[in-house]
């Protein structure tokens, strides 16, 4: 079943989508997106995620004013250390939830958002469990910040989104962890938006191998 949540960031307030953790040893994805997504643009792999058992929060990391503001100058969905900032506070939310205290805490992040989860990642060191990144722009978060990143993270890519590819290759190069893996999708562009399902069902056994490796979650 799922739960509106509202996350308080300074004088804002974010609206999410929460899904509890259906299994006992089972953690929470926190998806953050990236690129003017919503909160409703993950699905297919939040989809995969929860029939598993893993907990899930669906964030709109701007509110519906700044939303309309980013539609016409672009320059919020960038701003990677607001975007983290209030990633943080949804971790810090769910950190001191009666129901949710305790439990790993994984990062999902798309474009932009890839950017932000891997720099939440730095705010958070302990709070942050793993870290995915699909078509994401590590090239937002300086490398002195990425060299201190110890966070397991896997970065997700197109073989046809060659600019972004690069750029993930040299974060690949630069993360601090020692937990690290890119993990090329062939044939795909950007986010994968090719009709079909042959990189949709890649990609979401690449993410559920990973997250089942790095043993954020724990099935069975």
């Amino acid at each position: 079943m799922v739960e509106s949540i509202e996350i308080r960031h300074e004088d804002k307030t974010l609206p999410g989508d929460f899904y509890s953790p259906t299994k006992r040893n089972a953690g929470i994805v926190i998806f953050v997106h990236g690129s003017g997504s919503s909160r409703f643009s993950p699905r297919f792999v939040a989809e995969v995620l929860r029939s598993r058992g893993v907990g899930m929060f669906l964030l709109d990391l701007l509110t519906p004013q700044e939303e309309a503001i980013d539609e016409s100058t672009r320059h919020l969905r960038f701003d990677i250390e607001m975007l983290s900032q209030r990633v943080a506070s949804a971790i810090d939310y769910f950190a001191q939830d009666n129901r949710t205290q305790g439990l790993p805490i994984g990062l999902f992040g798309a474009s932009t958002g890839g950017g932000a989860a891997l720099l939440t990642a730095s705010l958070r060191p302990n709070q942050t469990a793993t870290v995915v990144s699909r078509g994401g722009r590590p090239d937002l978060v300086p490398v002195p910040v990425l060299q201190s990143i110890s966070t397991p993270t896997l970065f997700v890519v197109g073989s046809k989104d060659t600019v972004v590819l690069e750029l993930n290759n040299q974060a690949l190069n630069a993360l601090g962890s020692k937990e690290k893996r890119l993990q090329m999708v062939e044939g795909a562009t950007h986010l994968f938006e090719e009709k079909g399902t042959v990189y949709v069902g890649l990609f979401r056994l690449g993410c559920l191998c990973w997250v089942v490796y790095v043993g954020l979650f724990r099935f069975g």
